[in-house]
């Protein structure tokens, strides 16, 4: 009985060895990647440049429909094609300030442009 006792307990010890082999290398392996810094956090979906340039070409869109759709609009913009930037800004708010539905139609375009730059903390559009 002796002689079978002998080569089970190597093959406990064996596997035991085995074991502690193997925890070592998994446990080593878990130090080592666990020392280097996690990558940094990627940036949130809402505020990359692809979803800016998908904000910005709906309200080009939207833009290009509403003037399309409102020709006396389009032609005052038009219109200033060419003029020096210090006046255009004054002719706009003029126009603007005598045709309040156009500015508020106008606002509520650029609405999603407005609180993408608010979410993302960017600058404001003139």
């Amino acid at each position: 009985m002796l002689p079978s006792v002998r080569p089970v307990r190597r093959a406990i010890k064996g596997a035991i060895g085995t074991g502690a082999l193997a925890g070592a290398m998994l446990f080593g392996a878990a130090a080592i990647a666990s020392a280097q810094p996690p990558p940094p956090a990627p940036v949130p979906p809402p505020c990359t440049a692809a979803e800016l340039a998908r904000v910005m070409s709906g309200v080009t869109f939207d833009t290009s429909n509403y003037l399309t759709e409102h020709p006396a609009v389009n032609d005052f913009f038009t219109s200033l094609k060419g003029q020096p930037r210090d006046q255009i800004g004054d002719q706009v708010q003029t126009y603007l300030d005598a045709n309040p539905q156009v500015r508020a139609d106008l606002q509520g375009i650029r609405q999603p442009s407005v609180a993408f730059r608010d979410r993302c903390g960017l600058p404001p559009t003139p």
